[in-house]
């Protein structure tokens, strides 16, 4: 939240490391430890993404480099580079408030935290791209959420995104003054879940 004055990209309190660097200090097991993002919420936030991504690629780098296909390294880039995108903080989007002296904001990135948030909490949803549509810096203004998921390889697909929509919905409720005309949720891909990969290894 801000006081109203504008950011140079970062929500204040936020995140000021590039996706890059905290790459590398999650490889590095966050040593040697750096308060700047240990610190952060915003950081935290996208590390804790970067280690859900990991985990899922983790049987795919584990597999016959031959079971490894383009499609596979290009789905876990473009999650990457979609958590690197949500670390800059978009626009401005104000609470509604009866205080004129007193202007509250949370960050577009923030919100779409929270939508990938949702999707941590979802068994077997990753989400790979979170689009707000319409004008968020006016209170009250109706909005469409878009976003792309990956659902476990296995799992009920109409129950996953059934599932991940009220957990997206109750969020933004809780946490911004948004109105959500509505939740559009494509899934794009399918994906093996690390318990899954295991499964399969015991078998053979």
């Amino acid at each position: 939240m801000t006081d109203g004055t504008q950011s140079d990209g970062f929500e204040p309190g936020g995140c000021a490391h590039g996706i890059d660097a905290l790459t590398d200090y999650l490889e590095r097991d966050m040593l040697p430890a750096d308060p700047t993002i240990d610190d952060s919420p915003e950081c935290q936030r996208i590390l804790r993404s970067l280690r859900r991504v990991r985990s899922l690629a983790a049987p795919l780098l584990e597999a016959d480099e031959e079971a490894v296909t383009t499609l596979d390294q290009d789905w876990i880039r473009g999650i990457m580079e979609n958590i690197g995108r949500e670390a800059k903080a978009g626009r401005d989007i104000p609470f509604a408030t009866v205080d004129d002296d007193a202007a509250l904001v949370i960050t577009e990135g923030t919100v779409r935290g929270l939508v990938r948030g949702a999707g941590d909490r979802t068994p077997g949803v990753l989400v790979g791209r979170c689009v707000l549509d319409g004008d968020v810096t006016v209170v009250g203004e109706p909005i469409t959420l878009h976003v792309t998921v990956s659902i476990g390889w296995g799992r009920s697909v109409a129950e996953a995104v059934a599932q991940f929509r009220e957990e997206v919905r109750a969020s933004l409720v809780q946490h911004t003054d948004l109105v959500v005309a509505g939740l559009d949720v494509v899934v794009d891909d399918l994906h093996f879940e690390a318990e899954q990969h295991g499964e399969v290894e015991d078998d053979e």
